[in-house]
């Protein structure tokens, strides 16, 4: 175990914590401070560090992300907002030069060189929607840590995104399995190394991994695109389909999850993550509705990123550039690989 000294509005307490533990989560941690305080997880706001830094806090997550140290004090107060305290969605610049589309590129760019995609600070806390039966359809938020879209889906499909790593297994294995299909017309690059690229926790994924997901797991994913509202599905073949519909958000460089609850805040165990397909017709299913509005508070928050438009700047060079186009063709040309958003 190892000690946490705790300043809250009550006074100062200190809190075990188990260490060397993965199965500890930040809810976990939550929790243990609700027992101290009587602050709610979703009203937690937590600072550490000198000066005082605000901590993310992804309920799912191990405990260990958060990067608390033994003998760290840690100051918590309670959120005015009753939404838990999550970061604005950034995508990190990790494909070469950018994952423009659904379709994966696979050039590494160093992470230490991230884009920035900034979006205003009320898009912080998981944005909702209502839907006719009373529950919320909630925008479930995953790390920016170039495994987002298996984050994604491992939320969905396995219930934690430290699962997310498994998912690119999946994926390899899908292409491994099915190589008329997975060729290297299709991959851009020859199988074997699409594998080997595809494995590493630092490439993303696109239309490629979706397909292959929705496969494995018998259930269409559907993607939202924040910026345009287009939904585009990944459904399994006929023979392995079990009638279930999932959603993901897709922000032009970021994915993450939606779910449906009883409540924005409600703990991870109550959220639904696969729906059945009852209506085929975005229009009439109330799912997929739910969907579209979500994507609309999002939209009206600027939380996407049109990658055909933005301006990049070289960073090694300094060269300005438009938008993902641009930026392949220089890196092509000049083997330049680190790119910042103005």
């Amino acid at each position: 175990m190892a000690s946490v000294r705790l300043r809250h509005p009550e006074g100062v307490s200190t809190l075990q914590i188990p260490l060397n533990d993965d199965t500890f989560t930040v809810l976990d941690f939550q929790q243990l401070i609700y027992t101290t305080t009587k602050i709610l997880p979703s009203r937690q706001a937590i600072k550490t560090g000198y000066p005082p830094q605000s901590l993310t806090l992804i309920p799912e997550l191990p405990y260990s992300s958060l990067g608390i140290m033994k003998g760290d004090q840690i100051i918590v107060s309670e959120s005015s907002s009753s939404a838990p305290s999550h970061a604005p969605v950034q995508a990190p610049f990790d494909a070469a030069p950018i994952l423009a589309s659904r379709e994966p590129s696979r050039v590494k760019t160093t992470q230490a060189n991230p884009i920035s995609n900034p979006v205003p600070e009320n898009l912080a806390g998981p944005d909702f929607v209502d839907t006719a039966d009373g529950n919320v359809l909630v925008h479930r938020v995953v790390p920016d840590d170039n495994s987002c879209l298996f984050s994604a889906t491992a939320l969905i499909f396995e219930q934690s995104i430290s699962k997310a790593q498994d998912l690119r297994k999946i994926v390899a294995d899908g292409i491994r399995s099915d190589p008329d299909t997975y060729n290297e017309a299709i991959l851009g690059m020859a199988p074997a190394q699409y594998i080997q690229t595809i494995s590493r926790p630092t490439t993303w994924g696109g239309a490629i991994e979706l397909g292959i997901i929705a496969k494995h797991y018998g259930a269409e994913i559907a993607s939202i695109d924040v910026e345009t509202g287009r939904i585009d599905r990944f459904s399994p073949p006929e023979d392995r389909n079990n009638g279930m519909r999932c959603i993901v958000i897709f922000s032009g460089i970021h994915y993450d999850a939606a779910s449906l609850a009883p409540m924005s805040d409600a703990p991870s165990e109550w959220h639904q993550t696969l729906f059945p397909v009852v209506f085929l017709e975005d229009e009439t299913d109330p799912i997929l509705m739910a969907a579209k509005k979500l994507a609309d508070i999002l939209r009206s928050k600027k939380a996407y990123t049109n990658t055909t438009t933005f301006d990049l700047k070289c960073e090694q060079c300094g060269q300005g550039l438009k938008g993902e186009k641009e930026a392949r063709a220089h890196a092509e040309q000049t083997g330049h690989v680190r790119f910042g958003e103005y």
